[in-house]
């Protein structure tokens, strides 16, 4: 198994080849190619290379497949037998992604 933990837009995840993944909304258009180079750990086959803060040279690069809103997000706030009753709703802009390739 190879894998590779990278930061993408302020956020770390585990990444794998053919893996889809969503992340905070890229600037970049559908259907264009993403290489993220901030690559914190890459694990081949039980072989770890940890970076300090980064793997020198490593990259993973990736598709963009979509754009999207993600589920309504509910903040109710209340206070008790004050009638006070706050309703905020919140939809976070995603970007579905599909990792190619991690370079070593």
């Amino acid at each position: 198994m190879y894998y590779a933990i990278v930061e993408i837009a302020g956020q770390q995840f585990k990444v794998e080849k053919d893996q889809t993944i969503f992340v905070h909304r890229l600037s970049n258009e559908e259907g264009s190619t993403v290489e993220f180079d901030k690559v914190l750990l890459l694990d081949n086959e039980g072989q770890v290379t940890v970076g300090a803060p980064t793997v020198e040279g490593a990259k993973v690069s990736a598709k963009v497949l979509s754009h999207m809103k993600g589920d309504k997000v509910l903040v109710f706030k209340k206070k008790r037998r004050k009638g006070y009753k706050k309703l905020n709703g919140h939809r976070q802009y995603l970007s579905q992604i599909q990792i190619e390739e991690i370079k070593a």
